[in-house]
């Protein structure tokens, strides 16, 4: 894996306000209000409540799965919820297909909590939310990596098999924190190929990336005409530390506008 030095890249304009709510205990559901599919309004949502505990599977979205696995579970709330686990650099996705964002932009929302991430090998890289579809980038607006000259596990945005390149532009302002319920936020802006995050509801402008402002190739980052996206988990480094990895996901909602985690 590829680290570029920093770039400087601008914060997106539109920003919302939102009060970012405490962090669940590491055994609890995560917390939110009831219905959260129920409201409407999103290009795919998927809260698990109306899914049997059990292996997942749903007509509305694909499994995507190497050394891997999903299951759906019943939390200490009584809140269904996703459990992603995988083997070594094993994969396991929930993977929308036939998503079509009118003009090519959308905001995706996700509560999620890793139990642990890699503190071997080197520069391991994992990836949690892949967007891809006709064009060669394979965007990746929320993954990470472990960087030991600092000794820790960084939260940035990626992507792969396109001019700019296997990059992964973490930050130090976004450490990735295990065991803890977040609600994690992003936005793919076509206007600029711009993707934003939002932690809890708080924008992180250190991880946005543009056409020209990002970690890879000097040539244009340029979006695919999105048609899938994935979430869930992958380790591409074999014989990473922990062995095993497992996280939970709740609350996936993809939309024109942005959802935010009340």
């Amino acid at each position: 894996m590829r680290r570029l030095l920093p770039v400087v890249s601008s914060c997106l304009a539109l920003l919302l306000p939102l009060t970012a709510a405490p962090a669940a205990s590491a055994s609890a559901s995560p917390s939110h209000g009831p219905g959260t599919c129920a409201k409407g309004g999103t290009l795919f949502c998927e809260d698990f409540q109306s899914l049997p505990v059990g292996g997942a599977a749903s007509l509305k979205w694909g499994v995507d799965t190497k050394h891997g696995t999903l299951t759906v579970e019943r939390g200490a709330r009584g809140q269904k919820m996703l459990h992603v686990h995988t083997e070594g650099n094993g994969r396991a996705f929930l993977k929308v297909d036939d998503f079509a964002p009118p003009g090519n932009g959308f905001y995706g929302r996700l509560r999620l909590r890793v139990k642990a991430f890699p503190t071997a090998p080197d520069w391991a890289h994992y990836t949690l939310v892949e967007a891809t579809g006709a064009g060669p980038e394979i965007v990746r607006p929320l993954g990470g990596q472990y960087v030991p000259t600092l000794g820790k596990d960084l939260w940035g945005v990626g992507a792969d098999g396109g001019p700019t390149g296997d990059w992964t532009n973490w930050r130090e302002s976004a450490p990735s924190r295990a065991d803890v319920w977040q609600c994690v936020e992003w936005r793919m802006d076509p206007a600029d190929n711009t993707i934003s995050l939002w932690f809890d509801g708080v924008p992180n402008p250190d991880l946005t990336v543009s056409t020209r402002g990002h970690g890879g190739n000097d040539v244009d980052f340029v979006f695919p005409r999105f048609d899938t996206v994935q979430i869930g988990w992958q380790l591409y480094q074999p014989n990473p530390s922990p062995a095993a990895y497992d996280l939970w996901v709740d609350d996936i909602a993809l939309s024109t506008q942005r959802v935010g985690c009340a």
